[in-house]
C-alpha cells in the first residue's frame, strides 16, 4: 500500500511539475512585419513572437504556428491555411509564412506555441490576426479624382489655394456585416463617413516619390455605415506632393512648389459585405462632388487657414443640400505609379501638452509656453464672435525681451488661422494639412484674457512603439536624454526629418545615418525605416549616388528640383549602406538587405569607381558643391579633410557589405567586399597614415579652401573626428588603434577637456574613447557644461537637442546667423548609443540580440547610479547598477531564448554574490571566466543581482 501511495503521489508530483513547465513558457507580443494585427500586402509576411518564462535558462527548441481562415477555426486548433506542425528551432523572429496563396482582402488569423529546452510545449499563444490588402492593380476600382483650385489662391508670398471638399452619397440596401475603405491620396486626405472622421492618424498617404510609388492605407469602417442612405466626404491637402518644400523659397529655386503635381487627388474604395453575403463597392469616380469649404489655405510648410463660417458642420453627413457642387474631375493612373500598403506606422498625436504659462505681451496678444520644444499642432477651445480671427504664430525660443523668435523659420510662414463661426459654445479646432515645430505659440486677436485650458499642444510623431528606458541619479543625463527622445519624435514623422521647424525639413541622409542605432535604443523603428530605406533606394542617382536626402523631387533635366546642386555627400549617402545594416543587425532583418541589395551594390559600384588605390586622395571630391561634400558638418577649430572620412567611410561601406552579403548567401559578393576592404585599409594607410600613426593630410592640395564647407582655415588629418572615425570603424591594426587613442585623447586635453567634433565626429567620439579604455574622458565629455557639449545646451534652456552647440545663450540670444538655428535637430543625439551600449553596457553580440554583452563602464565619475531597458525583437533586455559604498550592485534581466555575457568587476569570484548567495554556490559557478580584474558570467535567461567588491579600474 505504501508503494502503491509513494508511487500515485511521484506520479501527481510529476504531473504537476509537467503542468507547470508547460505553463513557464509561453509566446507573447504577436506581431506580423512588426506590427500588430496588421493590414499588409506582403504575401509571405514575416512573424515574429516574444517569450515569457518563469526562472533560468528557459529557451525555445521549437514552435508550431498555426494559420487559419477564421478564428473559429484557429480556436479549434484547425490550421486550414497553414500548420507548421513541429518545426525543431530557436526562432522567434522573421519566420516567413509558408501557407496557401492569400488573397486581397483575406482574413487571416494565428498563434503560436513553443517547446522549452526539455522538449515540453507550452500553452498556445492568444490569438493574433492580420488582414490582407489590395495584392493587384485589378482590385481596385476606384478613380483618381481631383479639382485644380491654385486659381483661387491669393497673391502675394505664398500661392497658397483652398483645399477641395468632396462628397458622395450612396444607398445600403441591406444590413451590414463588415466593411473596409482602402485609400490613398496625392497629397493629404482627411475622410468622413456620415459626420465622422475615418482613423485618428494624420498626413496620409506620406511622403514617396510619387513618379515611383504611392501607398494607401486600410480601415475597418464597418460601425460607421448603416441600411439605408450614407454619406461619404473628403478633404484635400497639397501636402507634400503639391505644396512648398525645402528651402527653395530661401534659395530662390524657379520652382518652389507642385514638385509632383499641380493638385491634390483622392482614390477611395469601400467595400461592404452585408450579412447575407452579398457584396457592393462605393468608389471615388466622376459621380462625385465637389465644393468649397472652411479650409481656406493649407500648407506643410506654410500653415493653415481655416474659416469655420464658410460651411456647415454637417456637409459630411446624410441630407446636406450639395446642389452647388460641381462634378470631380476623373483621372487616369500614371504609368509605372506603383499603388502599395503604407508599409510605416502612420503619424498620430502620441502626447498632449497643456500650457505652463500664458502671457500678455501685447493688445489682444499673448505668447504660450508649453516647456517643451515638439513638433505638431495645436487644439483650440475658445468662444468667439462670428468673424473674428485668431492668428497663431509659432516658435521655438523667445528673444531675450520676450518677444517671440521667427528669425529661423526663414520662408516658411508657419502661421495658422481661425476665424469664428460665433456659436454660443466654445469652438474647438485643430489644424488638417500642417504642422510646426515650436514650444511657444503667439496668438494675436484674443479679446480677453484665456482660459488656462484654450490651448492644448499635440506632439505628433510616426506612432512607434517605445523601445527604451534610461536613468541615472544624475540630472543633467536625465535631461539630456529626455532632450533626445523629444528630438526623435519630432523627427520621426513619415520620414527622418533634419528638423521639424524652417523651411527644410527633409530626409537628410548624414543626419540619418549618424543616429540610426540611437534610434534603435528608443523605439521601434523597423517598420518606420522600411518606408524610408525604399525613399532612399527610389532616390538613387542614375550614376548609383545615393543623394542628400530622401525622398528628393528631381526636375525634368534630372536634377534635384529643390536646389540644383544638391547631389551627394561622403558621409551623407552611405547611409544607404549603413541604415540598411543597422536594420539587420538590430532585428535580423535579411529582407531589407535582399531588397535594397541592388542598389548598394550600384552605390558601391560608384564609390569604386572614383577611388585611386581604394581609397579617395585630396580633392576627391572637389567636383560636387559643397566641395567635398558637407565634411564633419558642424565641427569646431579645424577642418577635418573630407578625403580622409570618405576613405574610412568606404573601408566602412566594404566591411558591412562583406557581412550583409554572406548573411543572405552571396559569397561571392562577400569575398569581392573583404578583397577591396583589406585594400582600402592598406590604400588608407599609405595615404593618410605618417610613421609616427598620426593622421595626416596634405593640407596644400584644398587650395585656400575656397568652395569647401568652413575651408578658410585649412584642412588636417590629425583632429578629434578623424581618429574616432578611424577607431570606430575599425580601420587601424590594433598597434595603431592604440596610438590613434593616444592623439585622440591628447588632442581633447589640448582642447580643455573640450570636444571640437561636427556630426560626422560626434558619433564616433565617445564608443572611441570606450575602446581603447578611456571611458572616463568620455564620460567627462558627456557630462560637459561648457561650450561645446549637449550639456551646455541643456544650462542654456533646452529640452530638445540643437543643431549648434551654442545655437542660444540665455540673455544674449542668437550667436549665430538666426536664420540657420535649428533646436530641434537630432544629429548630434547620437550621443545616445553610448548612453545605452557603455552607461548601461547593452551591446548585442549576434545578430537581434540573440546573444548579448552586458558590460556598463563603471568608474568615478559621479554617477553612482543608472538603470535602463532596451526592448529587442527577442524581448526586454534590462540593466542597472548602483555603488553602494565598497560594492556595485548590478541588476539584470535577460530575456527569454537570449544569452549574455555580463562583466562584473572584482579581482577575484569570491568577491561576487548572486542573488544573494555567493558565486560558488550558484547554478552558474561552472559558468564564470575571469579576465584581468573583471568576472564574466554566462547568463542564461533570467532576473539576476549581482554584487561585487567595487575596484575603480
Amino acid at each position: 500500500m505504501k508503494k502503491d501511495l509513494l508511487y500515485i503521489a511521484t506520479l501527481l508530483c510529476l504531473l504537476s511539475i509537467s503542468f507547470i513547465a508547460k505553463a513557464t513558457i509561453r509566446p507573447t507580443y504577436l506581431r506580423v512585419e512588426y506590427k500588430i494585427n496588421p493590414f499588409l500586402d506582403d504575401r509571405k509576411p514575416r512573424l515574429s513572437w516574444e517569450l515569457v518564462a518563469e526562472g533560468f535558462d528557459n529557451k525555445q527548441t521549437a514552435y508550431q504556428i498555426i494559420v487559419a481562415s477564421s478564428s473559429e477555426k484557429l480556436n479549434k486548433g484547425v490550421g486550414d491555411l497553414w500548420d507548421s506542425k513541429k518545426v525543431t528551432s530557436n526562432q522567434t523572429n522573421q519566420v516567413y509564412y509558408k501557407g496557401a496563396a492569400l488573397k486581397s482582402g483575406q482574413q487571416v488569423w494565428w498563434k503560436v506555441r513553443v517547446w522549452n529546452q526539455d522538449g515540453v510545449a507550452g500553452r498556445w499563444s492568444d490569438n493574433a490576426r492580420w488582414e490582407m490588402g489590395k495584392l493587384d492593380e485589378s482590385a481596385w476600382r476606384a478613380k483618381w479624382v481631383g479639382k485644380d483650385l491654385n486659381h483661387l489662391a491669393k497673391g502675394g508670398a505664398y500661392e497658397l489655394p483652398p483645399s477641395p471638399y468632396l462628397r458622395k452619397e450612396a444607398v445600403l440596401t441591406k444590413p451590414v456585416k463588415e466593411a473596409r475603405l482602402y485609400i490613398s491620396s496625392l497629397g493629404l486626405h482627411n475622410f468622413y463617413i456620415n459626420g465622422e472622421k475615418v482613423g485618428d492618424d494624420f498626413f496620409s498617404s506620406g511622403w514617396t516619390d510619387y513618379n515611383k510609388r504611392v501607398y494607401y492605407q486600410v480601415y475597418d469602417v464597418t460601425t460607421k455605415l448603416k441600411k439605408g442612405n450614407n454619406a461619404f466626404g473628403a478633404i484635400l491637402g497639397t501636402g507634400w506632393y503639391a505644396g512648398y518644400l525645402g528651402y527653395a523659397l530661401l534659395v530662390g529655386t524657379p520652382q518652389v512648389n507642385q514638385f509632383y503635381g499641380k493638385f491634390p487627388m483622392l482614390k477611395a474604395q469601400i467595400e461592404i459585405v452585408y450579412q447575407d453575403g452579398s457584396r457592393e463597392t462605393v468608389s471615388t469616380d466622376k459621380s462625385w462632388k465637389w465644393g468649397l469649404g472652411n479650409v481656406q489655405e493649407a500648407d506643410m510648410l506654410q500653415g493653415e487657414r481655416y474659416d469655420a463660417r464658410q460651411l456647415s458642420t454637417k456637409w459630411s453627413m446624410v441630407g446636406f443640400n450639395d446642389s452647388k457642387w460641381e462634378p470631380i474631375g476623373e483621372f487616369e493612373n500614371k504609368p509605372g505609379q506603383l499603388l502599395q500598403l503604407y508599409p510605416g506606422e502612420p503619424v498620430r498625436v502620441v502626447k498632449e501638452l497643456s500650457a505652463k504659462t500664458i502671457k500678455k505681451v501685447g493688445q489682444n496678444k499673448y505668447i504660450v509656453d508649453f516647456g517643451q520644444n515638439f513638433a505638431g499642432i495645436i487644439r483650440l477651445k475658445q468662444r468667439g464672435i462670428a468673424g473674428d480671427s485668431l492668428v497663431f504664430r509659432y516658435g521655438e525660443m523667445l528673444h531675450p525681451d520676450g518677444s517671440l523668435v521667427t528669425e529661423n523659420l526663414r520662408k516658411a510662414r508657419a502661421t495658422d488661422t481661425y476665424i469664428f463661426r460665433g456659436d454660443s459654445n466654445a469652438e474647438q479646432w485643430e489644424p488638417s494639412f500642417t504642422y510646426h515645430g515650436f514650444q511657444f505659440v503667439e496668438i494675436s486677436g484674443l479679446k480677453e484674457e484665456p482660459k488656462p485650458d484654450f490651448l492644448t499642444g499635440l506632439a505628433m510623431s510616426s506612432d512607434l512603439h517605445e523601445a527604451g528606458q534610461f536613468q541615472t541619479d544624475n540630472s543633467l543625463l536625465n535631461q539630456l536624454y529626455q532632450n533626445i527622445v523629444w528630438t526623435q519624435r519630432a523627427n520621426y514623422l513619415d520620414i527622418p526629418t533634419d528638423c521639424p521647424q524652417r523651411d527644410e525639413r527633409l530626409g537628410w541622409t548624414g543626419d540619418a545615418q549618424v543616429y540610426m542605432r540611437s534610434a534603435i535604443f528608443n523605439n521601434d523603428i523597423a517598420a518606420f525605416h522600411k518606408k524610408w530605406i525604399q525613399d532612399l533606394s527610389d532616390a538613387q542617382w542614375e550614376n548609383g549616388a545615393y543623394p542628400i536626402y530622401a525622398p528628393i523631387p528631381k526636375n525634368k533635366a534630372g536634377f534635384a528640383a529643390i536646389r540644383p546642386s544638391d547631389s551627394f555627400s561622403p558621409g551623407w549617402s552611405e547611409a544607404g549602406i549603413i541604415c540598411a545594416y543597422e536594420v539587420f543587425k538590430a532585428y535580423g532583418d535579411h529582407e531589407v538587405v535582399k531588397q535594397s541589395y541592388p542598389n548598394m551594390l550600384r552605390f558601391m559600384e560608384f564609390l569604386k569607381g572614383r577611388t585611386t588605390n581604394h581609397i579617395f586622395p585630396e580633392g576627391a571630391f572637389a567636383d560636387i558643391e559643397p566641395k567635398g561634400g558637407f565634411g564633419d558638418w558642424l565641427s569646431v577649430g579645424k577642418k577635418t579633410s573630407p578625403d580622409l572620412i570618405a576613405s574610412i567611410y568606404y573601408f566602412y561601406c566594404n566591411k558591412l557589405m562583406r557581412e550583409m552579403s554572406a548573411a543572405i548567401g552571396r559569397k561571392e559578393e562577400a569575398d569581392y567586399f573583404d578583397t577591396e576592404m583589406k585594400a582600402s585599409q592598406a590604400g588608407f594607410k599609405a595615404r593618410y597614415i605618417a610613421a609616427d600613426g598620426k593622421l595626416k593630410t596634405q593640407d596644400s592640395l584644398y587650395g585656400d579652401g575656397s568652395g569647401y564647407v568652413e575651408g578658410q582655415g585649412g584642412f588636417s588629418g590629425h583632429t578629434q573626428t578623424a581618429y574616432a572615425n578611424a577607431i570606430f570603424a575599425g580601420i587601424l591594426s590594433p598597434e595603431g588603434e592604440k596610438q590613434a587613442g593616444a592623439y585622440l585623447q591628447e588632442l581633447i586635453t589640448a582642447n580643455g577637456g573640450r570636444l571640437a567634433t561636427g556630426f560626422l565626429g560626434f558619433k564616433p567620439l565617445l564608443p572611441a574613447l570606450s575602446k581603447v579604455g578611456a571611458s572616463d574622458q568620455a564620460y567627462k565629455l558627456i557630462l560637459s557644461t561648457e561650450y561645446p557639449s549637449l550639456g551646455y545646451e541643456i544650462v542654456n534652456g533646452a529640452t530638445s537637442i540643437w543643431e549648434r552647440w551654442d545655437s542660444y545663450i540665455k540673455g544674449k540670444g542668437f550667436v549665430h546667423n538666426a536664420a540657420m538655428n535649428s533646436f530641434s535637430h537630432y544629429a548630434f543625439g547620437s550621443v545616445n548609443e553610448w548612453m545605452f551600449e557603455n552607461i548601461l553596457g547593452i551591446k548585442s553580440l549576434e545578430n537581434a540580440y540573440r546573444k548579448i554583452v552586458v558590460r556598463p563602464e563603471i568608474g568615478q565619475n559621479g554617477i553612482k547610479k543608472a538603470s535602463g531597458s532596451y526592448r529587442s525583437i527577442n524581448g526586454l533586455i534590462q540593466s542597472a547598477w548602483e555603488i553602494q559604498g565598497a560594492h556595485v550592485v548590478q541588476e539584470v534581466d535577460i530575456p527569454v531564448n537570449t544569452s549574455a555575457l555580463c562583466y562584473v568587476r572584482a579581482a577575484s569570484p569570491k568577491d561576487i554574490l548572486l542573488n544573494g548567495k555567493p558565486l560558488d554556490r550558484t547554478f552558474l559557478r561552472d559558468r564564470v571566466t575571469q579576465e584581468g580584474e573583471e568576472i564574466i558570467l554566462k547568463l542564461g535567461s533570467g532576473k539576476y543581482i549581482i554584487k561585487s567588491i567595487f575596484s575603480l579600474p
